[in-house]
């Protein structure tokens, strides 16, 4: 499907995921297990948030790679379905769509078996269309750490061409892959208005013991505003105001039970950027995102609770 005129930039995977819930290891013993739910869902962090956001009516480009094979198919009509816009040469022969194998325990929380020679992991520079729409106000990468060939030089070059159009630059992220530090993302950090990590991934990142000094150092870097993803405990919003740094909890949605965790920091971090992209304030933004990322885990799937 083509926008003429998409307002907010996703760039990441787009894949598929196989759910399973519940599953624990009883079935290495037993050879088979029942589940409550098998479910075959579009998935991947970039193709969530896209999802998330056509659903909330926004227009959506995403910027991704998608394999020549039935589970791409399968992704690109889900993409015409919701509205998402996909260029036109994001098709490629020769790797296999990404497919993920998440096991779901019982307490909501996910295990991947994952592909990474697949669409998954092989996402270049090369493959981002820049300069980017005029229309578009925000430019969201939708994980750093995912893609081998896209560190911390690759990140900048992405970051500083949004700015240089004047574009809002969002970024969220997984854990590290190779023992990277805040040093040495600083280069391509300090263009990023809005960082989405989650707690783990902040301490890990920065060597931080609690969330809130993670979230210092990670505005030491230069980042605008770091919203920290906290599950149950919501999120901790940290940025610069006046001569220092202010940071403020925001708390969670009460009375939520937990069926499955998938997708559920890539609907948070939706619902933050659609409220950005309405004019709503920082702290508007992590309310409503921390209400995206509540319903997100109250059913199985990525998107489903749309």
């Amino acid at each position: 499907m083509k926008n003429d005129d998409p307002q907010i930039v996703i760039i990441g995977a787009a894949i598929l995921d196989v759910l399973v819930r519940p599953a624990d290891a009883d079935v290495f013993r037993t050879g088979s297990s029942p589940a409550e739910e098998i479910l075959l869902s579009p998935g991947g962090d970039a193709l969530n948030e896209a999802a998330v956001l056509s659903k909330l009516g926004k227009r959506v480009r995403l910027e991704t790679i998608i394999g020549n094979d039935r589970a791409g198919r399968f992704v690109i009509s889900y993409c015409e379905e919701c509205g998402i816009e996909l260029p036109g040469d994001c098709i490629r022969d020769g790797i296999d769509t990404g497919v993920n194998v998440v096991l779901v325990s019982e307490d909501g929380e996910r295990h991947f078996l994952t592909a990474p020679k697949s669409t998954l992991r092989r996402l270049t520079t090369g493959d981002i269309h820049m300069p980017f729409p005029d229309s578009a106000n925000i430019i969201c990468f939708a994980s750093i750490f995912v893609f081998p060939e896209i560190g911390p030089s690759e990140l900048e070059q992405i970051f500083a061409a949004a700015k240089a159009q004047g574009k809002l630059v969002c970024a969220d992220m997984t854990k590290r892959k190779k023992s990277e530090t805040t040093e040495d993302l600083a280069c391509a950090l300090k263009y990023v208005d809005y960082l989405f990590p989650n707690d783990e991934e902040a301490m890990l990142l920065t060597g931080k013991d609690t969330v809130e000094d993670a979230a210092d150092d990670l505005i030491e870097a230069g980042v605008g505003t770091v919203v920290v993803k906290c599950g149950s405990g919501g999120c901790y919003m940290a940025g610069l105001q006046g001569e220092g740094r202010a940071g403020t909890w925001i708390p969670a949605v009460q009375g939520v039970k937990c069926i499955d965790t998938t997708g559920a920091g890539d609907s948070f971090a939706a619902g933050f950027l659609y409220a950005l992209s309405e004019g709503k304030t920082p702290e508007e933004c992590a309310a409503f995102a921390n209400e995206c990322g509540a319903r997100a885990v109250a059913v199985t799937g990525a998107s489903e609770w749309l």
